[in-house]
């Protein structure tokens, strides 16, 4: 048997949410501080996502605490993606407001992501051209790094 055989499976925790940990529909009720755990976002950003209509159906117990449910915490997961794609906030909030509209936005939410998309691919093609310099320059610092040891060693 090797030791790849004997090790547990690795799982890309940044994929998605950690399913794991995650309780039934039905009994998935998180509060503020279990949604932080979770996500990594602070109660403050959380709280602000919600004054800002980027998640307005956060649900309360009798006492007013929020109860977060499974479906928020995958939610939440979609915004960490557009945020990453470098979607403004005003955007995002657009998107949550059409996905509340229902059907009759699918065209308007196609062309956003479409542009959001279009964004992403050419910041990527920006950020190769960005590596291919810096890959030239650590090769030429390498191959003279490697020249500068073989003189001082004649």
């Amino acid at each position: 048997m090797t030791v790849m055989e004997t090790t547990e499976p690795v799982t890309d925790i940044c994929v998605a949410p950690p399913q794991e940990r995650r309780r039934p529909d039905g009994q998935d009720q998180y509060t503020i501080s279990e949604v932080v755990a979770f996500t990594g976002l602070t109660a403050h950003t959380l709280r602000w996502y919600e004054r800002i209509g980027l998640m307005p159906h956060i649900d309360r117990s009798h006492t007013g605490q929020r109860r977060y449910s499974n479906r928020d915490l995958d939610w939440l997961d979609l915004v960490g993606k557009l945020r990453l794609t470098g979607m403004p906030v005003a955007d995002m909030v657009r998107y949550a407001e059409m996905v509340r509209e229902g059907d009759d936005t699918y065209t308007d939410r196609f062309e956003l992501l479409e542009a959001t998309r279009r964004d992403v691919r050419a910041r990527i093609a920006e950020l190769q051209d960005t590596l291919a310099v810096l890959d030239r320059k650590i090769n030429f610092y390498a191959d003279a790094g490697r020249t500068l040891a073989s003189e001082r060693s004649r």
